[in-house]
């Protein structure tokens, strides 16, 4: 595997600070309003069937249709001026969800536009191969305080909330959100929501400016007793349409989406984000010094997980830098890749309020060749931990030339333990510190691998190096008991600003380790 990774230059920090909130928040270009009228064909009406390629003909006919500007100035004041947390206090009137009562183990919560959520986003419910608009009537919710307006249903929500029942559990609970620009997520049972995966990402990070491909229109068919539950997605842009069927499973100990979309290209696109995911990340052990908090950490994400097409695993631990740091992890056919959250425990964090150890890992398989391209992750300098501030996502190697289209499929496992798979016998990063070293700028790391294979420590070598700098001092420490070896290493950086650092462990020729992979910066 070839690792390729670029740094740009520093931005202002509170221009990039900005971008990160707008992403992770919602600030985001408006899209097509279903009712919007413009070139290029309409939604399916009442009534009319649904088919397997329904939404895939739309996307493919309005991709070869002009771009119609949404309209996102007619929400109500009463809606439009409401704080983040009086906006979310808005739901369903108890027995008033779509499905309530009908035993299907999924209810519906239609959310409404207000707050940030300005984009309006059509929404379906697809019965016996027929469709049926989501109504709006403002007696089915609770808003204290406010009196809701009269909407027009088709430009009354912003998305959809899913509740489901876990296993054989009697009461639904949170599953899935759809709602923001093309965002979604998913939980396993009793986890809180975090991770942001997205559907579609059009130049990420570039000098030209980043597209947000937006959710039109959401169609949900109505599923059998016991069975997943099938989204499809129209999702459309100046650039770009897609057509996305998401299958979802709810599960105790990692949910799962099967995802099949296809993209069309309105223009030439060169920088293409797939399977894209997002999430937070202020401090944690690797830069606890630029913090003053009493919590031992506050993330949603501790790190980006690579199964690359050449065998190598890798684990590379995310931190918040000074500028923005672009990485690009270069393979063909790649197995997986995710955002984990490795940290499970609550002494991780020392957090009453947010309990970061109940976010969800989300680790994503190709189900198709996804050919030649990179692993991209983008860390931006962040100073709250409500910004979504660690994004990762595939680029493929291939322009998509204007009026083609690319079709791609994977699974992606929401999952509240470690969803990345390795085989038996390498160990595995369960924790990577970083401190003040012997001298000057010197850093002190200590990198911790679990697994069986460490039974036998006096059997393993330690691979280290630094693209930059020196390493002055190397040491391990080994707990056969415990099944774990720590090596602990200094960097003199001199002068030096980035340094890629390399660690893994072998038995002669042979890994018995995944990679641990970190790019230090002042």
């Amino acid at each position: 595997m070839t690792t390729a990774d670029g740094m740009s230059a520093a931005p202002n920090r509170r221009a990039v600070l900005a971008g990160a909130v707008g992403s992770a928040a919602g600030f985001l270009p408006a899209a097509l309003r279903a009712a919007e009228p413009g070139p290029g064909p309409s939604l399916p009406g009442p009534g009319e069937a649904f088919e397997a390629k329904t939404l895939a003909d739309l996307a493919r006919a309005r991709a070869a249709a002009p771009y119609v500007a949404p309209k996102t100035d007619d929400v109500p004041a009463v809606l439009k001026a409401l704080s983040r947390d009086a906006y979310e206090a808005i739901h369903p009137i108890p027995g008033r969800t779509i499905w309530a009562g009908r035993g299907l183990g999924f209810e519906i919560e239609p959310l409404l536009r207000g707050s940030i959520f300005v984009t309006p986003v059509s929404l379906f419910v697809v019965e016996k191969g027929l469709v049926q608009p989501v109504p709006y009537d403002k007696t089915d919710f609770v808003a204290a305080g406010i009196e809701l307006p009269d909407l027009n249903a088709d430009t009354a929500f912003s998305g959809f909330r899913l509740r489901a029942r876990f296993g054989d559990q009697t009461d639904l609970s949170n599953f899935a959100l759809f709602q923001g620009a093309s965002f979604f997520r998913l939980v396993a049972e009793g986890q809180d929501f975090g991770i942001n995966a997205r559907a579609l990402a059009l130049r990420p990070a570039d000098a030209r400016g980043e597209e947000f491909p937006l959710f039109r229109a959401l169609f949900i068919e109505v599923p059998d007793p016991g069975q997943p539950i099938i989204v499809h997605a129209l999702v459309e842009s100046e650039s770009a349409t897609a057509a996305f069927r998401l299958t979802l499973t709810p599960g105790r100990e990692a949910s799962t989406a099967e995802i099949d979309g296809t993209v069309f290209a309105r223009a030439e696109l060169d920088h293409i984000g797939l399977g894209g995911m997002q999430g937070s990340y202020l401090f944690g052990p690797l830069d606890r010094h630029k913090v003053d908090d009493l919590r031992a950490a506050a993330f949603s994400v501790e790190g980006l997980a690579i199964h690359n097409g050449y065998g190598e695993p890798i684990w590379r631990p995310v931190h918040n830098p000074e500028a923005l740091q672009v990485s690009a992890f270069l393979d063909r056919g790649p197995k997986g890749f995710g955002l984990m959250q490795r940290a499970r425990a609550y002494d991780n964090f020392e957090d009453d309020r947010r309990h970061w150890e109940l976010r969800p890992s989300l680790w994503l398989e190709p189900r198709d060749d996804w050919n030649e391209g990179s692993v991209t992750l983008l860390e931006i300098p962040s100073d709250s931990e409500l910004n979504e501030n660690v994004f990762a996502y595939w680029r493929p190697k291939a322009k998509l030339a204007k009026g083609a289209e690319m079709r791609f499929v994977c699974r992606q496992h929401w999952s509240k333990g470690w969803p990345d798979p390795l085989p038996p016998d390498l160990a595995r990063v369960s924790d990577s510190r970083c401190g003040r070293g012997s001298s000057g700028n010197r850093r002190l790391f200590a990198v911790d691998f679990d697994g069986d294979a460490l039974t036998r420590p006096d059997e393993i070598d330690v691979a280290l190096s630094a693209s930059a700098g020196t390493i002055t001092r190397q040491d391990r420490f080994s707990y056969p008991e415990r099944k774990t070896l720590r090596v602990l290493f200094e960097l003199d950086p001199g002068s030096e600003r980035a340094s890629e650092l390399r660690l893994v462990l072998k038995r002669g020729q042979d890994r018995v380790s995944e990679s641990w992979l970190f790019r230090w910066t002042p």
